[in-house]
């Protein structure tokens, strides 16, 4: 499957390394340059690409970026994407930390998700998000082991959040479908499933007992 991933940062240099590994064609791009990726392409064997390529042709693309960010990319920045585009956005709101006060999400009640669909233009599949980075390296393991992390996956496309969730299963986790857009909320952060290390049972359980009330930290 061709991947393209847009934020090399520890997520999206992460999932560079575990998707190649496990045989995708990759592509990634990040705000500087592809001649800033050449140790990444070296070791993992991706294509280092601009921004601006990054979805050409791809059936998953991967929005890894922070959120202030996702407004300042190129205009028909999927256009040239595989029909059905399965859009991961693994990006969360953090006003106080890094990104300013957002109206969309302050003010009219947009999740974070539902946000940043709104600047592409394009549904997209909330993952990786509560994610630790090295974990994505580290707590890979084979389906059915006992110490299998599984992470939530929110989306309202059925079919690119199938895709999205056995691409997961595939790189070495387990998943819980934690609703459509409007209920990523739940695994935003501060809430119960945010950086939780654990199984299926924990995660549905994480997911049950988040309340819709951001906290104090997150808002702006």
């Amino acid at each position: 499957m061709k991947i393209g991933i847009i934020g090399a940062g520890n997520i999206g240099g992460n999932l560079t390394r575990r998707l190649t590994a496990v045989g995708h064609d990759v592509f990634v791009a990040n705000s500087r340059g592809p001649q800033t990726l050449g140790a990444l392409a070296e070791e993992t064997g991706a294509t280092p690409v601009t921004v601006e390529r990054a979805a050409e042709g791809a059936d998953v693309v991967i929005v890894t970026i922070p959120l202030k960010a996702v407004p300042d990319l190129p205009d028909g920045v999927l256009d040239g994407a595989a029909e059905g585009v399965a859009v991961i956005d693994t990006g969360n709101y953090y006003p106080q930390q890094r990104d300013g006060r957002i109206a969309g999400i302050e003010d009219d009640g947009l999740t974070e998700s539902g946000w940043t669909a709104q600047q592409l233009g394009h549904t997209v599949v909330k993952a990786f998000n509560g994610t630790f980075a090295q974990d994505i390296l580290d707590r890979a393991r084979p389906a059915g082991a006992p110490d299998r992390m599984a992470l939530p996956v929110a989306g309202d496309d059925a079919a690119a959040k199938r895709r999205v969730r056995e691409l997961i299963e595939e790189i070495g986790f387990d998943t819980v479908d934690s609703g459509g857009l409007a209920d990523s909320w739940r695994q935003q952060p501060g809430t119960p499933v945010y950086g939780l290390q654990e199984g299926r049972d924990a995660v549905t359980k994480a997911l049950a007992e988040a309340s819709p009330e951001r906290p104090a930290d997150f808002r702006g």
